[in-house]
């Protein structure tokens, strides 16, 4: 399976890769997914898709899937009661209410569905901060 990883010694903090975020899934509620992190630098915030997926297990309506296929964590919002537990469960708390309507849990999902077909965040980072890596 493979993961978003991010050199935080080589991010200078863009922000180039929460723009290519927005534009891959045309909207602004992908801001955030963008955190200062315990260095005061931005960040991106990246669902970690884990084998054992917390957010999966606390969703009752069946929201939050585990791809087996493709190894990642998909949310379909037309099944979200809005209930927020996997929010609550996530250990990484890399799961966020859209900051609009607070209806839409903002997650990863690997530009899946997209255009672009694998992460526009990697594709576009000027520094080479965020790659995407077998784990």
């Amino acid at each position: 399976m493979k993961r978003i990883k991010i050199d935080r010694d080589k991010c200078i903090g863009c922000l180039t890769c929460t723009t290519a975020c927005i534009i891959s899934h045309g909207s602004a509620d992908n801001r955030s997914r963008v955190v200062i992190d315990s260095y005061g630098k931005y960040a991106p915030i990246f669902c970690r898709h884990c084998e054992k997926p917390e957010c999966v297990y606390t969703c009752m309506t069946g929201a939050m899937k585990k791809n087996q296929d493709t190894g990642i964590v998909e949310y379909d919002k037309d099944h979200c009661a809005n209930c927020f537990m996997c929010i609550m469960a996530c250990p990484y708390g890399v799961l966020k209410p859209d900051s609009v309507e607070h209806k839409v849990i903002m997650k990863c999902d690997m530009c899946q569905g997209t255009e672009s077909g694998s992460p526009s965040c990697v594709k576009k980072c000027p520094m080479n901060a965020i790659t995407l890596e077998e784990v």
